[in-house]
């Protein structure tokens, strides 16, 4: 986004586009999340766990109702990496599994993200194999797994915790890549990628 006041010539034009993205982006929370949903999207996205708290006390309907463009409150805590917000909604029976607009899982927002902790806790949370391996290989609009998108963030400690409970390093997006590709050359990430993709291929 460009940064009002560093144009030269057309500073004035500029300020004038600058301003109308600045507004956009003021009601931008308040015009995507339903009215009654507001206050948990506000809460979540500020960390506020006790304003979470009360809304949630407070909430008609489902906790997985989307709040803004398909997300979950369990995925914008995720997104927002605001661990205590994802432990209470999980406490308040969050689906793990809920999926956004673009398919994606609470898991892959906060792989994305590089929020390890909160990934062992969803992890963690999911208490049997079978839904721990459905959440690895849940895949987004783009066929990205939650591999994939550590794997693009460089987040190498996510990327041994998702190894180590099976997720896949050979499982290729809609584009043919797989998690090793994604990565910059020589990085630890890239490395861990490809000494498990390799450790596959001789299996």
């Amino acid at each position: 986004m460009a940064v009002p006041g560093r144009g030269l010539v057309e500073a004035d034009d500029n300020d004038d586009e600058n301003a109308l993205f600045e507004e956009e982006g003021l009601e931008d929370l308040d015009s995507h999340a339903p009215p009654h949903l507001r206050a948990i999207a506000d809460a979540t996205q500020l960390g506020d766990l006790d304003a979470l708290r009360l809304a949630l006390d407070n909430l008609e309907g489902s906790i997985d109702e989307p709040v803004e463009d398909g997300d979950t409150a369990l995925h914008l805590a995720c997104l927002y990496g605001k661990l205590s917000c994802v432990q209470l909604l999980l406490e308040r029976g969050a689906n793990l599994e809920a999926k956004d607009e673009d398919g994606a899982i609470p898991l892959h927002d906060a792989c994305a993200g590089g929020y390890t902790e909160i990934v062992q806790l969803l992890v963690n949370s999911a208490n049997d194999t079978e839904r721990v391996k459905r959440m690895l290989e849940a895949v987004d609009a783009e066929g990205d797994t939650p591999l994939h998108h550590a794997a693009r963030g460089e987040h190498a400690d996510i990327i041994r915790l998702l190894l180590a409970s099976g997720a896949s390093p050979t499982r290729a997006n809609l584009y043919g890549k797989i998690p090793s590709e994604l990565p910059e050359p020589n990085t630890e990430a890239k490395g861990i990628l490809e000494a498990a993709a390799d450790a596959m291929a001789c299996q």
